[in-house]
């Protein structure tokens, strides 16, 4: 299985943020005050062009089934640019039929076309399902690092 993968834009608003919605339900285990208006906020960046970061649309341009965010970095160890799979979001009804793996390789391929380096996915330690998952498509936890994060 082939899904398609495309660069979100502004018009594209209304398809994403319900799985954005979505995902945000499902990831965090509390709310945060003021975090749904800093992520619309963050979603118009974005899809205004935002050139550190993608949002690909994976399946039917009209109807789409989820969508990955991918923030592009450097790094000279690694041997240049790198990329970074933020999240990751299957519509619950069509998950388990293969198209965020396929959705992974496509992205990996076309990326490594244009010359990154190493692509990187993030999965929370509290989600064994998303580790699983990283694993079976070839990713390797680091055991070496430990991503820190400060909140600017």
């Amino acid at each position: 299985m082939t899904v398609s993968l495309r660069i979100a834009a502004a018009v594209d608003r209304p398809l994403v943020l319900p799985m954005l919605t979505a995902f945000c339900a499902e990831q965090m285990s509390h709310a945060e005050d003021g975090a749904d208006a800093t992520r619309t906020a963050a979603l118009d960046r974005l899809l205004d062009g935002l050139p550190a970061a993608t949002l690909y649309l994976i399946g039917p341009p009209k109807s789409p089934v989820g969508y990955m965010l991918i923030a592009f970095g450097f790094d000279l160890s690694a041997g240049g640019v790198t990329a970074t799979i933020g999240e990751l979001y299957i519509r619950a009804a069509v998950r388990g039929r293969g198209m965020g793996s396929d959705a992974v390789a496509t992205l990996a391929h076309a990326l490594h076309g244009h010359g990154v380096c190493a692509l990187h996915m993030e999965a929370s330690d509290a989600n064994p399902r998303a580790k699983v998952f990283c694993r079976r498509l070839g990713f390797d936890e680091r055991t070496d690092t430990k991503l820190l994060t400060r909140t600017l």
